[in-house]
């Protein structure tokens, strides 16, 4: 049973408890557990096969370590099935969605007969839900705009779509008179893979004309909601965009508040009341006397708590408060820290630019160096390098190198057939700086093979980076059958680094994988894949999926100087 699947049963019984009216902590204690799981950069059936401690996960005590260890071994849970026996089918189904609590949740199954969203939408389009005791047309409304609203968060966008676009909004809104904080927050200021929709938090002097600018920005389709100080817009693709605007002194609290995630602030708001205090989007409330606080920044916002300010990238509630109590949260890699990029193709293979070009644009950035990565001679549909083609280049980047003032290695992108073998020789490979290894073809294997082929092309003493390890394409095409464990092994054995590739489209190595790695010491390396200059600016994007593994400067090769990149590169490593 894998970690996606037992967390959706923790989480299940805590909504179960929570409808029976457990105590708060025994629902919180499976939610946590839940929340754990789902973020596991292993496998839980990996682990038990290897004698790990289940213990070692947080919010697993003895007691949720044996219904896991029930779960792995036949694939029920005696507890959780006894639990879902006492309530009626699809009550959970119900409670996910956004205004309904538990009990609004039992009304409708008991009363109604409601048992799926299908059976909501008929009691909602013939009345039934609205003719209900203490319902009424606005409750009824309510809860159709938000099954609208979840449909379009199930509909999630790569965050490479959507960040682009909320960029050109806040620019929009960030230039208005008065305005002087537009930041967007939720899943995509947590820099989650995919985004369901977009929540953007902001302060003005004069709340209204930012309103009026935001309604009629030009990628706007539809106005959902507009008032003083609050609109809900829809754009093209159908993705919904909240702008809520508060007095400047109570920024901090609802950018915390709407950054979420949600376990996040439930774990926040457990240690808050255990110091006396409630948290909400307007402030820290000091319950016995009423006094509420506001927080201009987030950074006093945690500082209440008496908390290092956390990353949002972090803020999953797998252990950064407890980090952060204890002031021993890292300091996370950043795009400054970025030295130079190690995958990148020109018009030599299928990149659109020459060298010169795209040494130029690496240059801009201020990288100190640069690996000109093109495809190997298997790659006849990208016009891969053959053996001559690649005496050539050598002698054009040596060229480059010394026109632009930087340091450029040479190198290929060789393709790992389906066997595990490498598509150029030896003696290709041998007169390159940097050898990338790749699967491109034959992604249908079998998790044995697949994982055999992959540490098979990393024992070749040529091969210094394996890139997208997982072959995957965000929403296009599923990660290849790999034991990602056995190849993190083989990369410390080889010492071989793994890419985190920065391409929007892949984001591959992904965050809990990228986590996994770097906790076993594996070499991290951070990289474009570009195909023209301006893809180059993608690095952030690979920056973002490093900060959610936690990762530091260190953790990345490429945040370290040409001399010890130089040595890594000569096996020196």
């Amino acid at each position: 049973m894998k970690n996606a699947a037992i967390a959706r049963v923790f989480q299940d019984i805590a909504d179960l408890l929570e409808l029976k009216g457990e105590i708060v902590f025994k629902v919180r204690a499976y939610q946590r557990a839940a929340r754990a799981i789902e973020h596991l950069p292993r496998e839980v059936e990996v682990i038990r096969r290897e004698g790990g401690s289940l213990r070692d996960i947080p919010g697993v005590g003895e007691a949720i370590e044996k219904k896991i260890t029930e779960l792995v071994a036949t694939g029920k849970l005696k507890f959780y099935e006894d639990l879902r026996s006492e309530f009626p089918p699809g009550i959970t189904t119900l409670m996910e969605i956004p205004g309904i609590g538990p009990k609004t949740a039992m009304r409708l199954t008991q009363e109604l007969g409601v048992n799926s969203i299908e059976d909501l939408e008929k009691a909602l389009l013939d009345g039934r839900v609205a003719r209900l005791s203490r319902m009424g047309e606005k409750t009824a409304e309510n809860i159709k705009h938000a099954l609208e609203a979840l449909r379009r968060k199930d509909q999630r966008i790569p965050i490479g779509e959507a960040l682009p676009l909320v960029e050109q909004i806040q620019s929009a809104l960030g230039a208005a008179p008065g305005v002087k904080n537009i930041i967007a927050a939720g899943s995509l200021r947590r820099f989650r893979e995919t985004i369901g929709d977009i929540d953007i938090m902001g302060t003005a002097d004069n709340p209204e004309p930012v309103i009026e600018i935001f309604v009629r920005l030009p990628m706007v389709g539809q106005v959902l909601a507009k008032g003083d100080t609050k609109a809900t817009v829809l754009v093209a693709g159908g993705l919904q965009v909240d702008l809520r605007l508060v007095e400047h002194q109570n920024f901090g609290s609802l950018l915390q508040y709407f950054t979420g995630s949600k376990q996040h602030n439930i774990a926040l708001r457990t240690r808050a009341q255990r110091q006396g205090l409630s948290l909400s989007e307007y402030g820290i409330t000091d319950v016995k006397t009423g006094q509420i606080e506001a927080f201009a920044t987030e950074e006093a916002f945690y500082g209440r708590l008496g908390l290092q300010y956390i990353p949002p990238e972090l803020r999953e509630d797998t252990g950064e408060i407890e980090r952060a109590a204890a002031g021993k949260l890292p300091k996370l890699v950043e795009v400054a820290d970025i030295k130079g990029d190690f995958h990148g193709h020109t018009n030599w293979s299928d990149g659109n630019n020459s060298i010169e070009e795209m040494a130029s644009a690496a240059r801009s950035r201020g990288y100190e160096y640069l690996a000109i990565t093109d495809h190997s001679a298997g790659r006849g549909i990208a016009h891969g390098l053959s053996v001559e083609r690649l005496k050539q280049q050598i002698a054009e980047v040596r060229a480059v190198e010394q026109k632009v003032g930087m340091r450029l290695f040479t190198g290929m992108e060789v393709d790992i057939r389906a066997d595990g073998t490498l598509d150029a020789p030896d003696e290709m490979m041998e007169q390159a700086d940097v050898v990338v290894a790749a699967i491109h073809s034959g992604m249908s294997q079998d998790q044995e093979k697949m994982t055999q082929r992959v540490m098979m092309a990393m024992e070749n003493p040529h091969v210094d980076i394996v890139a997208h390890p997982t072959a995957r394409l965000l929403g296009e095409r599923e990660p290849i059958a790999l034991d990602l464990e056995a190849v993190f092994q083989a990369a410390l054995r080889t010492n071989t680094a793994l890419e985190i590739n920065a391409m929007p489209p892949r984001l591959d190595l992904k965050d809990i994988h990228a986590y996994r790695a770097r906790e076993l010491g594996v070499k991290l390396v951070i990289s474009t894949d570009s195909h023209r200059p301006e893809h180059l600016a993608y690095m952030r994007f690979g920056v973002g999926v490093a900060r959610r593994a936690w990762c530091q400067p260190e953790d990345v090769l490429n945040t370290r100087s040409l001399a010890e990149v130089e040595a890594f590169l000569r096996g020196e490593r």
